[in-house]
């Protein structure tokens, strides 16, 4: 990894202290009671919030919360009415109460927030770039993240709460828990949520009209979809049957049986999870289904919601489940090749981060692109390569023993190898040690001798990597002029022989030809350097995106992907004589994926629109057309710019 990409990790693990250090003592919080306001007109939000917790530490005399900025309090007190003086922190968006004696370890401790404020969208997000909150004259959400009211132990510590949201009339609140509405005087509606297990409960959505009500594979889906994506309200019910029948088949009963949908707005997250509901942004509704955004969040109703990781260094157990279920759904759909493509990807992203390891992500800013390549990239490939270790049958029964297990609780790795081990009654500790306590991957390289015997052949050999600590059962395939014949090799350390005696004479032999181990190759230090120069452009880091290619063009010159991600930063940087060299170079090269052929054309062409040259943009328009390739799209913009010649975006003021 380059020094700024370390430097980029080192300022994160500062900036998310937030959530791997104390701010204050130690807290349980038992239980929230919230009433709340939220005027849609207005865009504010008044509320009120009772906190119950217990003091984890003897003799603290200081407790602190996650609030967000937007809100501001007013008055602060205790069960008994007593103000307790506040300090807030802009910074990490907490408030930090100080008291006159000394908390009671074990003791209950209950403040009441009284506090107020607007979500217009101009407000600063807990987590940077993503509004987890808006509210807005036709719909609203208060997603969790948000810190809509004050959070401890985000995404880990687990309250029951009771919820009473007024809003006008004509308005529907929709969140997890027993539901009940009463009509208020002024034109105003209460309705009232309890949840008496404990979660993390407190996402809500305001919304207006009926619900449309899919039925599919014997669940009814509830779809609050509006505007362009109503159309989708059919497709999306139907799809989440589907998806709940399976996961129900692979994980056990769901926590609830009917799920809820909700649309949210610009910039919110594609996909978040509550219990019982799940939100999605416009843009990752589209048009048509997104079975890996949905199949993720419904993941997430069994690892996130009825299991929880015990702190955020255990985060890879839910985040690696939601990502793995969206493999698992392909498989399930399209069979195990299927999942090949999307395995390589994952284990791509994988290994785009060399380090924390995976029981140091609380170092990590949340929904960061390391936090994801981490928790959810790494955490599924963890998961897939202990299938290929414990066997099928042994890891669809871990899926299903693990959140039943600890159901309404929370976890750790710990608890999961446990149960892994109980499960396949094998001893695990060397994988977790491997793939979870410890960072970087390993690059096979392998050398045998075949001899002719009295029985057949034998051939003998040495498996050799460079991590001294490393220990992994590895498939051997052995191609022969017979049937092929397979062995597994326990690779240990950084030299391991290994002798297999075949009939038919072998010729050619292959170590982890599904490649199922999460490795090291040519081919994939490609892969992964252009992956890394794509989370450097989404950050706008187009320097250290430049670096990243150019490392995969190190490897192969021929890489058409690497000329194409150059020549899209030189083209966001106007610079277009660059610009337009790289994309003919993604022509001179590999043609790999087979879509930047048409984008290459494409692009070229409104180069030579931005100067001047119509007559040569309409060459490459009618080139790109020649393709017949439609990604993204790609036939109907360039016959868009046919018509009308691109024209460069005006620069902002």
């Amino acid at each position: 990894m380059s020094r700024t990409a370390s430097l980029v990790l080192a300022a994160m693990a500062v900036v998310s202290a937030a959530y791997g250090q104390d701010r204050g003592s130690r807290i349980d919080v038992e239980h929230y009671a919230i009433e709340a306001e939220i005027n849609p007109s207005a865009r504010s939000l008044s509320a009120v919030a009772a906190v119950r917790f217990i003091p984890v530490d003897e003799g603290s005399y200081s407790v602190s919360f996650e609030l967000n900025n937007a809100l501001n309090v007013s008055k602060v007190v205790d069960g008994a009415g007593r103000e307790i003086p506040s300090t807030r922190g802009r910074d990490d968006f907490s408030i930090r109460l100080s008291f006159p004696e000394a908390l009671v370890k074990g003791q209950p401790v209950t403040l009441i927030f009284t506090y107020n404020g607007e979500f217009t969208g101009r407000e600063d997000s807990p987590v940077y770039g993503i509004r987890f909150a808006g509210i807005h004259a036709d719909y609203s959400y208060l997603l969790y993240p948000a810190r809509w009211f004050p959070i401890s132990g985000y995404t880990t510590d687990r309250y029951s709460a009771d919820l009473r949201i007024t809003v006008p009339q004509g308005h529907t609140v929709v969140s997890s828990g027993m539901e009940k509405m009463e009509p208020l005087a002024g034109g105003k509606t209460l309705y009232a949520f309890q949840v008496t297990k404990a979660g993390f409960p407190g996402s809500l959505a305001v919304v207006q009209g009926q619900a449309n009500r899919v039925s599919s594979e014997g669940v009814t889906t509830s779809v609050y979809f509006r505007g362009a994506e109503q159309a989708m309200s059919g497709p999306y019910g139907q799809e989440t049957g589907k998806i709940m029948v399976h996961f129900t088949s692979l994980f056990g009963l769901p926590p609830q049986s009917g799920l809820t949908l909700v649309e949210t707005g610009e910039g919110a997250p594609g996909g978040y999870a509550a219990e019982g509901i799940l939100f999605f942004s416009p843009r990752a509704i589209g048009t048509q289904v997104s079975q890996r955004v949905l199949a993720n969040q419904i993941a997430r109703q069994w690892y996130g919601h009825l299991v929880s990781p015990s702190s955020r260094n255990h985060l890879w157990i839910t985040n690696g489940l939601a990502r793995y279920a969206e493999l698992l759904y392909q498989e399930h759909l399209n069979g195990a090749a299927a999942m090949e493509n999307d395995v390589r990807d994952t284990y791509i992203e994988a290994l785009t981060v060399d380090n924390p390891p995976l029981i140091q992500t609380a170092r990590l800013d949340d929904y960061s692109p390391e936090y994801w390549a981490l928790t959810a990239g790494k955490g599924a490939a963890v998961y897939n390569m202990l299938r290929t270790v414990i066997g099928d049958e042994k890891f669809l029964q871990l899926l299903k023993e693990f959140p039943n297990r600890f159901a309404g609780k929370s976890a750790s790795t710990d608890d999961f190898r446990k149960t892994a081990e109980d499960v396949s009654g094998a001893g695990l500790q060397y994988f977790f040690i491997q793939w979870i306590e410890s960072g970087g991957a390993p690059e096979f390289k392998m050398e045998y001798t075949i001899f002719r015997t009295q029985k057949g052949f034998r051939i003998m050999g040495k498996v050799a990597q460079d991590l001294d600590t490393f220990r992994m059962p590895v498939e051997l395939k052995i191609e022969t002029e017979g049937n092929p014949e397979s062995q597994r090799v326990e690779v240990a350390g950084t030299s391991t022989e290994f002798v297999v005696e075949t009939f038919g004479k072998p010729k050619h032999v292959v170590l982890d030809p599904g490649h199922k181990v999460l490795r090291y190759s040519n081919p994939v230090r490609e892969a992964v350097a252009i992956r890394r120069g794509e989370q450097f452009v989404e950050i706008s880091e187009f320097g250290e995106a430049l670096k990243e290619y150019q490392r995969a063009l190190e490897v192969d010159r021929n890489n058409s992907l690497a000329h194409y991600r150059i020549g899209e930063v030189f083209f966001l940087q106007n610079n277009y004589q660059s610009a337009a060299n790289q994309f003919r170079e993604v022509l001179n090269g590999s043609l790999e994926p087979k879509w930047v052929e048409v984008w290459a054309h494409i692009n070229l062409g409104k180069i030579f629109d931005i100067t001047g040259q119509r007559e040569r943009a309409l060459n490459e328009y009618r080139l790109a057309m020649r393709t017949k390739d439609n990604t993204q799209n790609a036939q109907e913009i360039a016959a868009q710019y046919l018509k009308e010649p691109y024209q460069r975006p005006a620069r902002p003021d």
